[in-house]
């Protein structure tokens, strides 16, 4: 049944499909272009698994050992005094560094010297083809021949590559692996790879404590010389000026030191009895504040602690009462005095303490003053040799920086004298390489996954490209969402060719051949899926007839080589086959290819019924087995009218008569785009078929057509979609179930025996 859209809507949603295919795609959209397109997918995974296959069977099985190692320089830490032994923190670019130097060509070529690597085919390249080196040799020539040193460049390129270093997440293990063509050569090289850095960490720490120590025994005779001469003129000095060093000091210093030191305590003690006195007045002051238990603890006072602790008590009574019993009331009033009497108390005893705590305080001052004169006295005494100690200092200084400086070298020294014979490193073997088990190259698990995943992507990816650039119909639904017409069924492509013999036709009784092919298919095969699809369009036109009235039916097809003239014939010989009242009309008087499949043999048809030379009765042919009439349509020459002739008044009046005569007037239009005859004779039919190629007509195409007819598009009943291939049927109808798709090939039925 047509879904009523007006042109307008057709045309937006003609413009809408025309940008992207994919613009309203879901789910069920894509299941159903993996349906379509599966073989292309499947085809392409088939193929990036056999390559799989094919690497897998070709390349070399490689083998990987793997080794750890651990960055510890708390072992090196044992024999430095200088730090203490524990858990100390290892910057992590040290151990990046260490990282590098495990991979550092140094330590590849003690490997490939060691294990004699050189004579290995895996790593000298004797006997490896390399499509590079033979391209490269055709323009510049041979090379020349391989020196020792190159061998080993050569080698330790091969080498770097089959060797991992890594460190382990953030800890301060490194993992070394190496892979090679033997699992048993791959242990080997990891562990040679561990005691090659082992052993180059031992010299060159050997060598930097060498180049220390020579260096440390030069600057040490120096500073010998100098610590010498600086404590030789020292004792010049005191000799010279009779000072004295009593081991602390000279005399009058210890005494200027002393008095000092007491000044400073005296000072001290005048300042707390100034605090204590400045304290105790502020509270005094405070005369109805109670003092606060760190002044009472600060006090040590018996008197003002209980006194303290008694108006506490009372008021908190007098706030109990006051809130039960009013602020003015007696026994609330009798309180506030007593507290009143307690705080004046407090403050009588806070005045007779401030008095004592004056008197300490001038006591205070005075022991201050007399020391600070004695202070005075001794400073004067001290300048007298003030110049000379200056000097001294200067002189002791002096000598005691180059003894210390000779004392530190020479525990440095003796340090780097004694590391020179420690066998530590900062590293250790804490894992070492074993013989793999098992190949980790290819890993067949993971090719096979990998081709897969590139198989089904690459697969998938030129499907969906395929469905984008093929803007073609093949399901129901995307002719129905494009153009807004129901899809009436979708029909199998159908090539008959009968071997029975055919009755002639009868010339003078215009009675047509038996046999015309496919055009009778309907008849021949009534169970088959091109019948029951002729048998929903009959349908829709009788549903479509409840409406208004349906009588005369165009079968149309937006271009040439569609299969409309087999759709409008089996359509026709359908509706004779049910005994009804049917006429076929050939009315494409362009290419008549109705009137050339089954009535060849017609002289004269609708052009001369037309122009009036001939009456219908004369020319219409009769279908021996279903009792169909047909009007052929006879053309001698090119017609260059025949748009004037489907539209003319005379057609009008032919096409009212048949309504007369029978039930169904089916017509076999010409394609609508090539020629206008459809346009020019859309308002005399009551309704349209439109036969769409499956898989063949453009999207874009049908949508033209439909657009420029517009009552083609307003009387349009349904579309077929013809010419199907039933392979790709069953595959996109697969969802449906199997007994969908075998329903029209005999289930459900038994053969009488």
């Amino acid at each position: 049944m047509l879904k009523s859209t007006p042109h307008s809507e057709l045309r937006a949603e003609r413009d809408f499909e025309s940008q992207s295919p994919f613009s309203s795609i879901n789910l069920d959209t894509i299941f159903r272009i993996l349906r379509r397109q599966w073989p292309v997918i499947a085809g392409f995974t088939f193929v990036a698994l056999l390559a799989a296959v094919i690497f897998l069977l070709t390349a070399a099985p490689k083998y990987t050992a793997s080794m750890t190692i651990l960055i510890d320089t708390r072992k090196t830490q044992l024999f430095q005094t200088q730090q203490v032994v524990g858990d100390m923190a290892i910057d992590s670019s040290a151990v990046e560094s260490q990282a590098e130097i495990l991979k550092s060509d140094s330590t590849a070529l003690a490997v490939i010297r060691n294990l004699k690597l050189l004579e290995d085919p895996e790593y000298s390249g004797e006997g490896s083809f390399s499509l590079i080196k033979t391209i490269t040799g055709l323009f510049v020539g041979p090379d020349a021949p391989d020196s020792q040193e190159r061998k080993e460049r050569m080698a330790v390129e091969q080498f770097a590559k089959a060797l991992q270093v890594k460190r382990v997440g953030l800890t301060y293990a490194i993992d070394v692996s190496f892979q090679s063509l033997s699992g048993e050569k791959s242990a080997r090289i990891a562990n040679a790879i561990a005691d090659a850095y082992l052993v180059g960490e031992l010299d060159s720490r050997y060598q930097a404590t060498l180049r220390a120590s020579r260096w440390l025994q030069d600057r040490m005779a120096e500073l010998r010389q100098q610590a010498t001469a600086a404590e030789t003129e020292v004792q010049k000095f005191k000799a010279a000026n009779n000072i004295i060093d009593t081991g602390r000091g000279t005399i009058s210093d210890q005494q200027l030191t002393d008095v000092n030191t007491q000044l400073t305590a005296a000072r001290a003690g005048t300042a707390e009895a100034k605090a204590r006195f400045d304290r105790i007045q502020n509270i005094a002051q405070e005369k109805e504040t109670i003092p606060d238990a760190t002044v009472a603890d600060a006090l040590r006072n018996d008197v003002i602690t209980r006194l303290r602790a008694q108006l506490l008590d009372l008021t908190a009574r007098e706030a109990d009462w006051s809130s039960r019993y009013g602020v003015n009331h007696t026994a609330a009033v009798n309180l506030r005095n007593q507290m009143r009497e307690l705080r004046r108390n407090m403050s009588d005893e806070l005045s007779r303490i401030a008095q004592t705590y004056k008197s300490d305080y001038e006591i205070a001052m005075a022991r201050e003053q007399a020391l600070q004169d004695s202070l005075r006295a001794l400073t004067d005494q001290s300048n007298v040799t003030s110049q000379a100690q200056i000097k001294l200092r200067d002189l002791d200084s002096t000598a005691q920086s180059f003894r210390n400086l000779y004392d530190n070298f020479l525990q440095r020294f003796m340090e780097a004298t004694q590391q020179q014979t420690f066998p530590i490193t900062e590293a250790r073997v804490i894992s070492a390489a074993s013989e793999p088990l098992r190949k980790s190259f290819p890993k067949t698990l993971l090719v096979v996954a990998i081709a897969l995943v590139a198989g089904l992507g690459l697969g998938s990816g030129v499907a969906f490209l395929r469905e984008q650039m093929d803007n073609v119909f093949r399901e129901e639904d995307q002719i129905e969402q494009a153009t807004g017409i129901e899809c009436l069924g979708v029909t199998p492509r159908v090539e008959i060719a009968s071997t029975a013999p055919s009755a002639p036709a009868d010339l003078g009784q215009r009675i047509l051949r038996s046999n015309i092919g496919v055009n009778r298919h309907v008849l021949d095969a009534p169970f088959s899926r091109f019948t029951e699809t002729i048998r929903r369009v009959k349908v829709a036109i009788d549903i479509a007839s409840l409406r208004r009235p349906t009588r005369v039916i165009g079968v149309c097809s937006a271009l040439p080589q569609e299969g409309k003239t087999t759709i409008a014939a089996n359509l026709a010989q359908q509706m004779a086959s049910s005994n009804h009242r049917v006429i076929l009309v050939d009315a494409d008087l362009r290419n008549p290819a109705l009137t050339r499949a089954i009535a060849s043999e017609a002289t004269e048809g609708l052009v001369e019924v037309i122009t009036g030379k001939r009456a219908e009765n004369e020319v219409i042919w009769v279908d021996p087995v279903s009792g169909l009439h047909v009007l052929p349509a006879v053309i001698d020459g090119r017609i260059s009218h025949t748009a004037d002739l489907i539209s003319s008044d005379e057609m009008g009046n032919l096409l009212n008569r048949l309504r007369d005569k029978y039930e169904y007037v089916v017509l076999d239009f010409p394609p609508v785009l090539p020629v206008v005859d459809v346009k020019a004779a859309s308002y005399l039919v009551d309704g349209f078929v439109l036969v769409v190629g499956w898989g063949k007509t453009k999207k874009d195409v049908v949508m033209s057509a439909l657009s420029s007819v517009d009552l083609v598009s307003e009387r349009m009943i349904g579309s077929v979609l013809n010419g199907a291939s039933v392979a790709m049927l069953r595959r996109l109808e697969a969802s449906e179930g199997r007994y969908y798709a075998d329903y029209h090939h005999g289930y459900g039925y038994r053969k009488k025996a």
